[in-house]
């Protein structure tokens, strides 16, 4: 009898370890991308797309938990299961609906810019002729640059990659890079305030962002999907969104 009892204990409690996990969301995002996920001064994680996720998770009744990724390895993080979405400007690309990835509908219009300093003398993209750039590893700029604007990037002296958009910065502000290749609202965030950088009116390019799920997460993806639409249609998507004024017309479910 003894033994039976502590079979049904190790199985209830092996249920209930299962149930709490099941109720555990790991929202897996790049940790340096203000606006959208970074880390704020009180040590936690926020941004637009971290306080959407919080609330959507509020409605679920699920435990957010958020795993900083390796941007470049962002794909092979979510199969391995380290995280169950990546959700953080991420770029919607064909290449991830052929390799069977389950993505939202798209949420945010973004284009490509480049940042310089303001005296550099930069003012198109016809300027960058022998200068150095930079650009983040494993986003949709350096598969741009390498891509779909070939002829533009083999008259740079030369493209450099950074783990991050924040060691982009640095790499132009101290002078080793000459202009920084980065997404429109991470460009603005990053140069509010500052007299001496200046984001070139030339965009480069466009794509939207969505939430990228495994193979076979559909009903993941459709639960997720439905608490946004929660948020919007009670109006805590457009309260989270005005904290952040530099997307706010770039996004898809307030126009």
């Amino acid at each position: 009898m003894k033994k039976l009892l502590a079979l049904l204990l190790c199985l209830c409690l092996s249920l209930s370890a299962a149930a709490a996990m099941a109720d555990t969301f790991v929202m897996g995002i790049d940790p340096e991308y203000p606006p959208f996920s970074y880390l704020g001064d009180d040590g936690e994680y926020t941004g637009f797309d971290v306080e959407i996720c919080k609330a959507a998770c509020e409605l679920l009744g699920w435990d957010l938990q958020i795993f900083a990724v390796d941007w470049d390895n962002k794909l092979i993080q979510l199969d391995n299961r380290e995280c169950d979405c990546v959700w953080s400007g991420m770029t919607i690309r064909q290449t991830m609906y052929d390799q069977g990835y389950v993505i939202s509908e798209p949420y945010y219009d973004n284009t490509q810019v480049i940042l310089v300093k303001k005296d550099s003398g930069i003012a198109s993209s016809a300027d960058l002729a022998g200068k150095v750039v930079v650009v983040q590893l494993g986003t949709s700029g350096e598969a741009m640059l390498n891509e779909d604007l070939t002829e533009l990037t083999a008259t740079f002296d030369s493209l450099v990659t950074c783990q991050s958009f924040l060691m982009c910065f640095t790499e132009l502000e101290g002078g080793a890079a000459d202009a920084v290749v980065v997404d429109l609202p991470v460009a603005a965030a990053y140069a509010a305030g500052k007299d001496n950088l200046v984001i070139l009116d030339e965009q480069l390019g466009s794509e939207q962002y969505g939430i990228a799920f495994r193979n076979g997460d559909d009903e993941l993806c459709a639960q997720v999907a439905g608490a946004v639409a929660q948020l919007v249609e009670n109006g805590t998507y457009a309260e989270i969104a005005a904290k952040y004024p530099d997307i706010v017309n770039n996004l898809i479910f307030l126009h």
